[in-house]
């Protein structure tokens, strides 16, 4: 069954003066503020759709990493991952940046790493962001 999550941004005022606020509809979790130098400069408290992107794709890899292993008879204890997704004002997103450290007990280094490459090819997030470049960095810990 598919399922639809929601969000709406409302923006005030010209991109480099403006600002907006987008509401998470579907989750109810509440609502951030955005602005063209929150995204370009410093974040100074408010989001940006990279940093949204990063979030969706860092607990999206997570996710489909964590069912890999598991669907290989090797569920992970703990997945930590962090998406950097890098902004240039002019040009757009030209980059992303998985990094993984996983406690899985029974495996080695290489096994971890080649289930990190997959997750990284088949998570939904990363099949929705083909155009862009997207590395990892993956290690086993504990």
């Amino acid at each position: 069954m598919a399922t639809t999550r929601t969000a709406h941004t409302v923006w005030e005022g010209n991109l480099l003066e403006g600002n907006g606020v987008v509401t998470f509809d579907s989750s109810g979790i509440g609502e951030q503020a955005v602005s063209w130098p929150s995204r370009a400069e410093k974040a100074n408290g408010k989001t940006s759709p990279e940093e949204l992107i990063a979030a969706a794709h860092s607990s999206c890899f997570s996710m489909a990493l964590s069912h890999g292993l598991t669907g290989a008879g090797n569920p992970p204890t703990r997945l930590t991952t962090s998406a950097d997704v890098t902004f240039q004002p002019g040009t757009g997103i030209t980059g992303i940046h998985l990094t993984v450290e996983g406690q899985v007990p029974g495996i080695d280094e290489a096994t971890f790493v080649s289930a990190a490459e997959d997750a990284k090819k088949n998570c939904p997030v990363s099949q929705a962001l083909t155009g862009t470049t997207i590395t990892l960095d993956a290690k086993l810990v504990g």
